[in-house]
């Protein structure tokens, strides 16, 4: 068996199990950001096809310069968002699905319009190519004791350790918004308040899609119409437990509500 199919093989095991472990073992470590894309590859195939489900978009991890230090990479990675796991707010889950909840409110987005390859994109030539945003949480639910010690590579294997997203409804009047300086706030069981803005995610979470633009062509894939995506955490994470209530709270730009039983 080669490495890439061990990898997938030993992370399905990990998510059927609930089972969490210090590292990945060595013989099926992905070595480089490469090969841990080929596993993330192979383990979104293998969960679409015993899912029957299809892809939705992309999610963004690791966009802060601080996480970015903590896992040695100089820039963000992705995942991909499946419909099997993406539930419209409000949204009930059951807390036992999961390994892990760690909570993030997150600014999405939808695109328009194919986005061609080309020269790089950036937070202001990328609006041409997007449709609306939308409020959003997702759920991170990864195999590990301790994240930061893994190494970005055996984190985006995991499909970018995504677990599920809840989004809220598209707002079209998206282009009046300072995303810059949007804020946002993440509510837990309507007593516990954890501020945070746009500012959180690279500075501009439109500077993310621009990121990802320029990013899927390395792979031999590009951003089409109808794809979503969530741009990572605006917020600090809460870890959720059985029972809370979740609600992250966009402004104008609407609510995304979640609770787990």
């Amino acid at each position: 068996m080669d490495r890439v199919t061990a990898a997938c093989d030993y992370l399905l095991d990990l998510r059927q199990t609930r089972r969490r472990v210090a590292a990945l073992p060595p013989d099926v470590v992905p070595r480089s950001l490469a090969e841990g894309y080929e596993v993330q590859d192979r383990l979104v195939r293998t969960l679409l096809g015993r899912s029957g489900g299809q892809p939705v978009g992309y999610k963004i991890a690791c966009t802060s310069t601080l996480a970015q230090k903590a896992l040695g990479v100089d820039g963000p990675f992705f995942g991909v968002l499946l419909s099997h796991s993406t539930h419209p707010s409000p949204a009930t889950l059951r807390a036992s699905d999961f390994t892990v909840r760690c909570a993030e409110a997150e600014f999405g987005f939808e695109m328009a319009a194919d986005v061609p390859a080309g020269p790089a994109y950036t937070a202001q030539t990328i609006k041409e190519f997007i449709a609306a945003a939308l409020p959003s949480i997702e759920i991170v639910d990864h195999r590990y004791h301790d994240w930061q010690t893994v190494g970005a590579p055996s984190l985006l294997a995991d499909n970018a350790i995504h677990g599920a997203w809840v989004p809220g409804e598209p707002y079209p009047g998206w282009r009046d918004l300072d995303f810059a300086r949007h804020p946002v706030t993440l509510t837990v069981n309507d007593t516990r308040t954890l501020p945070g803005s746009g500012a959180a995610v690279l500075g501009n979470p439109l500077t993310v899609v621009a990121w990802l633009a320029n990013e899927l062509p390395k792979f031999g894939r590009r951003l089409r119409r109808g794809d979503r995506i969530t741009t990572g955490v605006t917020t600090d994470i809460y870890l959720a437990r059985p029972g809370d209530r979740l609600s992250a709270d966009f402004g104008p730009l609407g609510r995304a509500s979640l609770d787990f039983e």
